[in-house]
């Protein structure tokens, strides 16, 4: 018992940093925005995206512990084509990612110090602030400092939560919940769905944080022990998503206000009507389980582009010239921070169209990657033992049929529908 209990600590690690990437702009702005919107008339679309996408995220750290190899490399060796329009979907999102999940960090930062410096200062601050982190103790302190902001945010969040309960809905008498099947209606459930709770492809990321940790602990956990780690971030993130609704649905339905097309400034109108709401006493609760939800989310997508980039580069190259790698993860942090920042400082005013393009992108090529993850892990000298049940390849293909049925009605409705 006590080998299964160590076994398992040394596995806990990169289901938290999943879940660390995952709880970001999906969560604070976007499921909070469905219930501000719409009440809670979309509680069935989030359980439905974190049932349907499961076993593709699953397959990440699945496929690391069976092979030792990341996702990324299984796509090179099942087929170049897989592996090149992954790397082409990554580079293409990267800057817009990194520049969107900062700058909401950066707002919600303004509140938190009122030091009166600028969304730039605060942008730039906050990168240097991750690249530190990274530099400083690597996987190892980015493990440990996810664990600490997750407790942080899980706390914070649930007494949020628990006290718009306790208060009861803020929502005018007579206030309608608009029709979802209309253009802006199946638009919204696209963008909600797209980073629901997170995008297909960071289960590439996840594998890489697999294989890392086994690098830190010099131990290659059980595979139940990595599910185990993985079942507790994603489910976690799912119970977030959730309760981030509930704000918006309790606090922000039918107020009257006008919400904001921006995340920081959505973000922002959430902690002023909360703290209008519930009283004074609220406005740290929920400014803290704001910030550390996207300061979670920045930090671990700092880490996981250069990471992603470094293993392209390695696979590419070769293994053994880890020491290049490094350079290259090192250099593709810089590159990821310097684009995003010159984003921010470029197209700051069309950020929102931004993020909103991001988001449909990664559900529109959400079943391309489901089926990436899925064809992978049926390779002849993927280990029998490793793979998926009958129960989890039904799921697969009716999570996929999920996908790729409510991108073509998104298509449907944006191009075709008078």
């Amino acid at each position: 018992m006590h080998d299964r209990k160590s076994d398992f600590w040394k596995a806990l690690g990169p289901g938290l940093l999943w879940a660390g990437a995952s709880i970001g702009v999906s969560h604070l702005v976007q499921s909070t925005r469905a219930g501000a919107t719409y009440n809670f008339s979309l509680v069935w679309l989030v359980i439905l995206a974190m049932v349907m996408k499961y076993p593709f995220f699953e397959f990440g750290p699945r496929y690391a512990s069976a092979t030792g190899k990341s996702l990324l490399k299984g796509y090179l060796d099942w087929n170049p084509w897989a592996w090149g329009i992954f790397l082409v979907m990554t580079v293409g999102t990267m800057f817009a990612v990194m520049a969107a999940v900062t700058v909401v960090t950066a707002g919600l930062a303004i509140q938190l110090f009122p030091f009166g410096w600028s969304i730039l200062t605060w942008c730039a601050l906050l990168l240097v602030i991750c690249a530190a982190i990274l530099a400083l103790g690597q996987y190892a302190l980015l493990d440990s400092a996810i664990k600490i902001i997750i407790v942080i945010l899980s706390l914070s969040t649930v007494i949020a939560v628990a006290a718009a309960f306790l208060h009861g809905p803020a929502a005018r008498p007579g206030a309608a919940v608009p029709s979802l099947w209309t253009l802006s209606g199946v638009s919204f459930m696209v963008v909600l769905l797209g980073w629901m709770p997170c995008p297909i492809d960071v289960a590439v990321w996840h594998s890489l944080w697999t294989l890392e940790r086994r690098k830190q602990t010099g131990v290659a956990p059980a595979y139940r022990n990595i599910r185990l780690d993985f079942d507790l971030g994603y489910y976690g993130t799912g119970v977030m998503a959730l309760g981030f609704l509930s704000l918006g649905a309790l606090v922000m339905f039918g107020s009257g206000e006008t919400f904001a097309r921006s995340g920081g400034a959505f973000a922002g109108q959430l902690v002023e009507l909360y703290t209008k709401t519930l009283g004074s006493w609220s406005h740290l609760v929920i400014l803290l389980a704001a910030f550390t939800t996207m300061f979670s989310t920045t930090l671990t997508v700092a880490d996981a582009y250069p990471r992603v980039l470094k293993e392209a580069w390695l696979d590419w190259q070769g293994r053994d010239r880890i020491r290049q790698g490094e350079r290259v993860y090192w250099l593709s942090m810089l590159g990821v921070i310097a684009g995003g920042l010159l984003l921010l400082t470029v197209l700051k005013s069309t950020m929102t169209f931004m993020v909103d393009l991001a988001t449909t992108l990664s559900f529109l090529t959400a079943p391309v990657l489901a089926w990436f993850n899925y064809r992978v892990l049926f390779q002849p000298d993927f280990p029998e033992a490793f793979r998926p049940s009958r129960r989890m390849q039904i799921l697969s293909w009716i999570g996929m049929a999920f996908l790729l049925g409510f991108a073509l009605v998104y298509l449907y409705w944006r191009f075709f529908r008078i």
